[in-house]
């Protein structure tokens, strides 16, 4: 999957938002101010961080070689993905769509109530 593709991806979810908090170097993908992904782009591989349960970030790890503990993040909620080619574009779309879910599952009322907006 390509930059482009991948960016498209994610802003494709209902409010999702790019941004640049820790400088133009890193790619933050956010719904009502919470992050669900983050791309570095300072490698000349393309990698994601994606949110993960647990249990989930275990298993995907232990399928995928390309799949490693968040680079900087809570290692248990969150996996770095490496889009080397070795993990199909569908179960990459599944993990992004997980992401997302699970980000807004721990939504307040109130901003669940903006997604409807």
């Amino acid at each position: 999957m390509t930059l482009d593709i991948l960016e498209q991806t994610l802003l494709s979810k209902n409010r999702a938002k790019k941004e640049f908090p820790f400088g133009d170097d890193v790619m933050v993908f956010k719904v009502i101010n919470k992050m669900f992904a983050l791309i570095p782009l300072d490698d000349d591989t393309l990698k994601i961080n994606l949110k993960c349960d647990p249990q989930d970030a275990l298993a995907y790890r232990d399928i995928y070689k390309c799949v490693n503990p968040g680079y900087h993040m809570n290692k248990k909620h969150w996996n770095t993905i490496t889009l080397d080619g070795t993990m199909s574009d569908d179960i990459l779309i599944e993990m992004i769509n997980d992401s997302y879910d699970l980000v807004v599952d721990k939504l307040t009322k109130k901003e669940k109530a903006q997604l409807l907006l």
